[in-house]
């Protein structure tokens, strides 16, 4: 058994211990074979050696988090204990992809949204494919808004296909842009909890983030920027053909989309799986796949996308064994 003493200098002892000491609490639940003991401004920490440097860890990046946003939550400190399905000492400073608004941390929270954020690092071209709710949009996000930020990029360009999700723009008030903005709700609200309001206003009036139809992008290069194509499911095969070739020096691209909700015509290919077929097994591009198991919504959602897995797989059945009695008849 090894003790620790960690002093805590220059922190307001109610809000970084929370109230009733419940963030040192959680901590304590999260390590039971160790005993955490908060006493003035020293927490005293009695365990084994590997474990001890593990709360010892946690407990600097909190500090840390204090330090940046002036308070801690008991979500905050779920935060950096609750990553799904990894050990702690992976849970480190480098799962967070950027701070958002108001102490909002901004990680993976699921072994394929990490895969993601590890192929996007090593990959200028990534395509990252799922049903909703799996948070690709979400994350692709999250890692343009780091890029902006660490001035790996100097500019963030958003875009997806205008198509209707069984509905009619043309029946929308408004030009083109208020016709799709509720379409490009989900991103607005991503760039909301991450980048703070009056910031985001001056890069979207500024053009260091833009976020527009695909359209758009025709006769245009992309260069240093961080370019993301949002539901690439909607594509046909030249528009998708069209942004890839948008491509410029010092670009990074993700391509999100869910092959089972595509809104194109009956008769219309969808580009994005023409370009997952052509592209595979071109180097230097990405692709990973999200599935339910990835859902972060409601827990009914997850519900809700294996019962249409399910009901796909028993329409493919009949359909084959319909097919089977008509070729053997």
């Amino acid at each position: 058994m090894v003790e620790k003493v960690i002093t805590l200098e220059n922190v307001p002892l109610a809000e970084f211990l929370g109230t009733a000491n419940e963030n040192i609490r959680q901590i304590a639940q999260a390590f039971p074979q160790s005993k955490i003991v908060s006493r003035g401004n020293e927490i005293r920490i009695q365990g084994s050696a590997p474990e001890i440097l593990r709360i010892n860890d946690l407990i600097n990046l909190l500090l840390e988090h204090f330090d940046r946003f002036g308070h801690l939550t008991p979500e905050n400190v779920k935060d950096y204990l609750d990553i799904e399905g990894i050990p702690f000492e992976e849970a480190n400073r480098d799962q967070v992809i950027v701070f958002g608004n108001k102490g909002l941390v901004i990680k993976p929270k699921s072994a394929n949204q990490r895969k993601l954020v590890e192929v996007a690092m090593k990959n200028d071209l990534v395509f990252a494919l799922g049903p909703a709710g799996t948070g690709k949009t979400y994350i692709a996000v999250a890692l343009a808004v780091r890029a902006l930020k660490n001035r790996e990029v100097k500019r963030i360009i958003i875009t997806r296909p205008a198509v209707e999700a069984g509905e009619n723009l043309g029946f929308l008030p408004g030009d083109l842009q208020e016709k799709l903005d509720p379409y490009l709700r989900p991103i607005y609200d991503a760039l909301q909890d991450m980048v703070p309001p009056e910031k985001l206003k001056y890069y979207q009036e500024t053009r260091v983030i833009e976020i527009a139809p695909l359209a758009y992008m025709r006769g245009r290069t992309l260069h240093d920027a961080f370019v993301l194509l949002d539901e690439a499911q909607n594509t046909t095969s030249e528009q998708i053909k069209m942004f890839l070739t948008r491509m410029g020096p010092n670009s990074k691209v993700i391509i999100t989309g869910d092959q089972t909700q595509v809104d194109l015509p009956v008769r219309q290919k969808s580009g994005l799986a023409e370009a997952l077929r052509i592209l595979k097994e071109v180097k230097g591009i990405g692709i990973v796949n999200l599935s339910g198991k990835d859902v972060i919504r409601h827990k009914l959602v997850k519900a809700i996308i294996e019962a249409y897995e399910t009901n796909q797989v028993l329409e493919d059945q009949r359909r084959h064994e319909a097919n089977s009695r008509k070729n053997n008849g």
